[in-house]
This record gives C-alpha cells, sequence and structure tokens, in this order.
C-alpha cells in the first residue's frame, strides 16, 4: 500500500501542478473521519479554488476527472466521489491494501524505517545525581528517553545516548557526611545528623537504609564498580575524600542496577565536574565576557539573557565566587555542538523549565555558531502510584519515594515501560499497580502483547499441522483478503511507518502506544470475524500472510517502546 499510495501522491501532485504551476507541494491525503466515506481523502480543490477564482466543488469535479485518467488512479483506485464543498474521497481497490502485507513481510523489522540521513542526535536523559536509587520520575524519564532514541533511529539519525551527572557539589557532599556519620554508628534523629539549613527542625538529609548499606559496605573496604566508575574503599571513617568517592561509585552501580532492570544502557557518562577541570565553564566565561553579554552588580556576574528573550538577566557568578548552575550547562552544550551534534534533546522534569529560556540566552550570546532553539527539551511531569487503591507515597529502602526497582519488582520491565509512555510527558500520570499486573483488556500492555501472541499461537498451529514458515508466505496470492475487517487491518498496518516519523517529529513516543492499541484492536476485530486456519489453502494463506504481518508490526513498535512481543502468554 506504500507503494500504492506514493503513486497516487505522485499522480495528485502531477494534475495539481497542471491546474496551478507551483501547487505541487498541496498533494497530500488525509483520513477521513467517518471510516465509511472511504480511505483516503482530499482538501486540494478547496484550497485552490480561491487563488483560481473557481467554485471548489466544480474544480473537484475537474481534478477528480483528470485523476481517474491517471495509470496511478486507474490502477489503484475503485472510485472517487465529491462530497460537500469539494472533498475528494478516494476508495481504494482491495489489491492496493493488500500490497502493504507484502512490503511489511519483506521489509520485517526494517518495516518503517527510513534511509540513514548522515546526521547525529544526542539525547541527554535521566542524569541523576548519585544522591540516592532511581525514583519513578528517573524511570518516566529512561522510558521517554529510550524510546525517543529509538524513534530518532527510525528515522535514519545516528543516535547517542548520554548520561550527564555531578560527581561534586553540595549534594554530594550531604551524601558524605551522612554516610560518613552512618559509619561513626550515628543515624537518622540524632544530634549531630545533618539538618537542612533552610528548616533546621526537618534533619530531612539522606535518611533512606541505603545510606547505611553503602556505610557498612566502606566499613568493609569493599569494591565497587559501575559502568564508568571503580573504587575500593579505605575503611577509614575520618577519610572523608574516600568516603565521597565510595559513596558516588556505590550509587552509580545501584543507578546502573535500575538501568540494567529497565534493559537500558548509555553511550556515555558526563561528568559535570569534567568541565570545570578542563577548563570548559572558565572559557565560556570568559567568552561571553568577551562578547560583551555580561555586566557587573551587586559583587556578581550577570548575563545579558533579556537580550534573547528571557524575562529577566541572570546572575553567572555570585559574590562568594561560585558560578550559578546554569553556567555549566552553557558550557557543556557547547561541548555538545563542537563534538559535532547537529541536534540535541535533552529529557527533564518539567521544574527544568526555568532553565531553558537561559541556556539558550548564553548560548546565543556565546556566538559560536549554534543555531537559534539548540537544544531541544522535552519535559514531563512526576508520577503517583497507586497500589490497592492507595497513593504509594515511600519505598522502605529509600525511605521518601518509590524507586524505579520497585515499580519493576511490583509489576514487570515491558508494563513500567509501556505505562509511563502511554501519555503525553508533560500529562500528570498515576501509575496504577494493580492494573499493569491485570491478565485483561484494561491493561494496555497487555491488550496489545496478548494480540502478538495471539497470532504467534495460530502460525505455531499452522506449522504443528505441516505448514510451512513465515517467509513461504511472502508471495502468496492476497486476493482472498476482501473482507471489511482485512481491510481495516491492512489500512492499519499501512499508517505505521508515517506514524513514527510524525512521532520522531514530534519526540512523542505516546503516538507509539496510541498506534499499538489501535492495530490490536483492529486485529482482535479481525481474528472475531474471520477463521484463518480454513480448509481453502488460497484463502488460509492469505490470512496467515496477513496475520503474520500484523505480529510483525506489532513486534518492531513494541520494540521501539523497549517493550518485549512474547510468543506465549
Amino acid at each position: 500500500m506504500l507503494t500504492a499510495k506514493n503513486e497516487l501522491l505522485a499522480a495528485l501532485a502531477g494534475e495539481l501542478e497542471k491546474l496551478s504551476p507551483g501547487s505541487a507541494g498541496r498533494a497530500a491525503f488525509e483520513s477521513p473521519k467517518v471510516a465509511a466515506h472511504g480511505d483516503f481523502a482530499c482538501t486540494a480543490a478547496m484550497q485552490l479554488a480561491k487563488p483560481l477564482k473557481l467554485n471548489p466543488r466544480a474544480l473537484g469535479e475537474q481534478l477528480k476527472a483528470a485523476l481517474e485518467a491517471t495509470p496511478a488512479f486507474a490502477r489503484w483506485v475503485d472510485a472517487i466521489e465529491i462530497a460537500g464543498p469539494g472533498f475528494l474521497n478516494i476508495r481504494l481497490k482491495p489489491a492496493a491494501k493488500q500490497e502493504v502485507v507484502r512490503e511489511v513481510l519483506a521489509a520485517g523489522e526494517r518495516f518503517g524505517y527510513q534511509k540513514d540521513n548522515g546526521q547525529r542526535v544526542l539525547v541527554e536523559f535521566v542524569s541523576a545525581n548519585p544522591t540516592g536509587p532511581l525514583h519513578v520520575g528517573h524511570g518516566r524519564q529512561a522510558a521517554l528517553g529510550d524510546a525517543i532514541c529509538n524513534l530518532f533511529s527510525t528515522q535514519g539519525w545516528n543516535v547517542h545516548r548520554e548520561f550527564y551527572y555531578n560527581d561534586a557539589g553540595v549534594q554530594i557532599h550531604t551524601l558524605t557526611t551522612s554516610t560518613q556519620l552512618r559509619a561513626k554508628g550515628f543515624k537518622p534523629g540524632d544530634d549531630c545528623w545533618p539538618t537542612d539549613p533552610d528548616n533546621p527542625a526537618s534533619k530531612a538529609f539522606y535518611n533512606g537504609e541505603y545510606i547505611q548499606e553503602i556505610a557498612n559496605d566502606f566499613l568493609a573496604k569493599k569494591t565497587v564498580k559501575a559502568d564508568d566508575r571503580e573504587f575500593t574503599a579505605s575503611g577509614d571513617v575520618d577519610d572523608v575524600e574516600s568516603i565521597r568517592q565510595f559513596a558516588v561509585a556505590y550509587l552509580r552501580n545501584e543507578q546502573d542496577k535500575d538501568l540494567q532492570a529497565f534493559n537500558l544502557k548509555f553511550d556515555e557518562y558526563y561528568l559535570e565536574s569534567s568541565l570545570y577541570t578542563s577548563g570548559r565553564v572558565d572559557a565560556t566565561v570568559n567568552k561571553l565576557v568577551a562578547n560583551g553579554k555580561t555586566y557587573e552588580q551587586d559583587g556578581a556576574l550577570w548575563l545579558k539573557s533579556t537580550d534573547y528573550g528571557d524575562d529577566k538577566d541572570r546572575v553567572m557568578r555570585k559574590k562568594d565566587g561560585t558560578y550559578t548552575y546554569f553556567v555549566p550547562d552553557v558550557a557543556y552544550h557547547i561541548a555538545k555542538w563542537e563534538r559535532g551534534f547537529t541536534k540535541v534533546v535533552n529529557i527533564q522534569g518539567t521544574d527544568h523549565h526555568g532553565t531553558i529560556a537561559r541556556v539558550r540566552a548564553g548560548l546565543q550570546a556565546a556566538d559560536v555558531g549554534i543555531p537559534q532553539g539548540y537544544p531541544d527539551y522535552v519535559l514531563h511531569t512526576m508520577v503517583r502510584v497507586v497500589k490497592g487503591g492507595e497513593e504509594v507515597k515511600i519505598s522502605k529502602r529509600a525511605g521518601s519515594y518509590v524507586t524505579l526497582r520497585d515499580l519493576i519488582e511490583w509489576t514487570s520491565k515491558d508494563a513500567v515501560r509501556f505505562f509511563l509512555l502511554s501519555r503525553k510527558p508533560d500529562t500528570e500520570y498515576t501509575f496504577d499497580v494493580d492494573l499493569a499486573v491485570a491478565q485483561n483488556n484494561d491493561n494496555p500492555v497487555y491488550y496489545v502483547q496478548y494480540a502478538h501472541a495471539r497470532i504467534q499461537s495460530v502460525l505455531r498451529a499452522w506449522q504443528e499441522a505441516g505448514g510451512g514458515d513465515v517467509a513461504s508466505l511472502h508471495g502468496v496470492d492476497l486476493s482472498a483478503l476482501q473482507g471489511p475487517q482485512a481491510q481495516a487491518l491492512m489500512l492499519q498496518l499501512a499508517k505505521y511507518p508515517e506514524m513514527l516519523t510524525a512521532a520522531a517529529d514530534g519526540e512523542a513516543p505516546h503516538d507509539v502506544t496510541f498506534y499499538l492499541r489501535d492495530l490490536a484492536a483492529s486485529y482482535h476485530s479481525y481474528y472475531d470475524a474471520e477463521r484463518i486456519l480454513v480448509d481453502d489453502e488460497a484463502v488460509k494463506k492469505a490470512r496467515l500472510a496477513l496475520v503474520a504481518a500484523t505480529a510483525q508490526v506489532l513486534h518492531n513498535g513494541l520494540a521501539v517502546l523497549g517493550v518485549s512481543a512474547p510468543a506465549r502468554m
């Protein structure tokens, strides 16, 4: 069907160009709002009527006649109908829809993929400081980042996954102090326990039991190894640097376990501290000063960010000589650009919204050739977790929040990924643990996976009865696929490539979850309407080819989300 659609679009473009030179770019098909109206809709006649000073319906009739005379429309189109003020509703011949089955089976896992575009994209996500286990917010970010990377890969991008974190600073100092006190035998609530400087009564520093685990392993002089670092503890409770290094490595190892449970790996871990040790931060500040984009006031150094659309100028260097947190962000993004990444996407929580304008302002003020609007941001909200009808707010281990590993252990990696991707990132989401483990059609991941497993069961039954393998179905006669449910299923399969492109362009993996649920529904409707393993060999093989193609697209779409496609359930 993709071949048919491309030929029809080319024919439409040719006729539009004849009607109005320069109008070939208007060639496009839409999906009719009512399926009974046809397979494609075309609004070109209404768009051209005004500039051509013609009645849109009359122009529609003229365009209809011209299209019907083209070889492509004669081959693939059953009928063109004029509706309303000039809509063209196009009904395809069954052969046009059947063509998608061959296309899917021929392309296999590459169905929907575009050619290599020769460009590199860096997606930065999770980027959690190593101060505790990953929480469900990090899980949403992990699912989003990985799926967006997979979407870019389908569109020909060379994708680089990056995890950025701080291994120094105030939070790491607090982690070090908390671990040291635990190693000395103190615990939260003791008078010496660190308190929040803004709320001394809260005693709200790192109180989770994982801090005691770090302290115990430090005293035991253990060695911990993460993807990007390895360290052996000295065991000396007064060796602050050893405690810091060990605690960071320990928690990076813990994060790796979370990410492994999520089946996620990164290409690179980038340290914020490296931006200082390499001189990148100082070089960036010096460049902004030299460009005349800063000024001194009240003992601080300010960026003229209002020159670039920010609502107010921003402090870069505070009175005490330390830099505000957006300054290393600017240096980091200049480094991304210099590393050859023409496109960069940052996946962050909505609490980072305020940093967007100042980072982009700093990049423009640096004047190093970075285009406006660089980088892209995908902001997500936090996630509420409900279990047994009640909200779960804490983890026994983390002490103050539900961890990603908790969620995976309660449900599954597949459920967590699919659920966290099933809404727009900036939409509030409640993760229902009970729904995620339910084996019924109300559970969306089960519903989609069950469709795939159901097809595999049919294919196994055919093979065990002496049938061939799926490869033997590639060239079968598909003319028997005439029923309305079969036609609807084939139309749904044909939407997959365009859906992938739109989802990648919009950095919107939730579009994939919606599509997969629609495809599963189309398959279930087809399965209920037509028996597949019938006696008629030609009909059976045509139907087997259709469901095999459906299984392939379900598998492909689930793979984009990082979700498995089980053969049995």
